[in-house]
């Protein structure tokens, strides 16, 4: 009734006295809208801890989740994105660079990193979603393909993680070209025998779908991601009939046949940790762990 009263006899707070509420203190689930502190959130691994809802996180919160001790060395970081094509929309492309490079603090929509998995060596290209949608350009497709080559050059397994909206039409037929390219790098690390690891996590869409995300050797997903190449809306409008439940969720995938398996977040570290030792592979060099730096520093 304390509020009532105040109202009633005209007693406000004064301006100077209000507190605001800082922004990312709260966290409201938009699955089951369940509220929570931002830092029990990410004690529980961006994971809702009411309907185990599978938030979206970046490549750095993957590599201090995925890597021993958080430590890992990142690679071809020299590479940024740039406007080849003088490409120009509602705002030319190079505004939507520099906008994407300042808010993220990214040079394109996907970091490559190299680090220890249960003590066994990986290497891990992952993308960020906030970067233009996770969108795939020339950056990208020249970081896998590199990726790719020093795999190969040092006998180290390879994982991806895709989170994209697809290709990047501001780079035109450069984006579309990275989907023959990542795949014909991949079907050299086949032969080489090195594995390749996909793990498609919300949203795995479009050209990446349709090239290197259902390459592996082993394709898993995390709960609840959608997998597809023409979103569901689309799909609907065109084939004018009601899609199955749960359509292009990663469980409706695994049921088809495209997904190895389903890996919640708090389990991501020790599946790959098992499936390194059943490839167990060797590498040709020692990887110093020495060597290996924080993402946080």
């Amino acid at each position: 009734m304390g509020w009532f009263k105040r109202l009633k006899d005209g007693i406000q707070t004064a301006t100077e006295h209000k507190r605001e509420t800082p922004d990312g203190l709260w966290y409201n689930c938009k699955k089951c809208k369940h509220t929570c502190t931002s830092k029990e959130l990410k004690e529980n691994l961006w994971v809702c801890p009411s309907c185990q809802y599978h938030t979206r996180i970046g490549s750095n919160e993957y590599f201090e989740l995925l890597f021993d001790e958080g430590k890992y060395n990142l690679l071809f970081d020299d590479l940024e994105a740039y406007d080849m094509l003088s490409f120009v929309d509602l705002k030319p492309y190079i505004e939507r660079l520099e906008s994407a490079k300042k808010k993220t603090n990214l040079k394109d929509a996907m970091q490559v990193s190299i680090g220890r998995v249960n003590k066994k060596p990986l290497i891990v290209a992952c993308m960020d979603f906030t970067f233009i949608g996770g969108s795939m350009g020339s950056v990208m497709g020249e970081k896998i393909a590199l990726a790719t080559e020093y795999a190969i050059k040092k006998r180290v397994p390879l994982m991806i993680i895709s989170k994209s909206g697809g290709a990047r039409m501001m780079e035109s037929a450069y984006s579309l070209m990275q989907m023959a390219k990542t795949s014909a790098k991949l079907s050299q690390l086949a032969q080489a025998g090195i594995p390749y690891i996909s793990f498609l996590t919300d949203p795995t869409t479009g050209g990446v779908t349709a090239s290197f995300a259902m390459l592996g050797d082993i394709n898993i997903s995390e709960p609840g991601a959608l997998i597809g190449f023409a979103g569901p809306r689309v799909i609907k409008e065109t084939i004018k009939r009601d899609l199955p439940e749960n359509f292009q969720t990663s469980e409706y995938v695994l049921e088809t046949g495209f997904l190895d398996m389903i890996v919640e977040r708090k389990d991501l570290k020790e599946t790959i940790g098992d499936l390194l030792n059943i490839f167990d592979i060797q590498p040709s060099s020692r990887i110093i762990l020495s060597s290996l730096r924080s993402g946080s520093n």
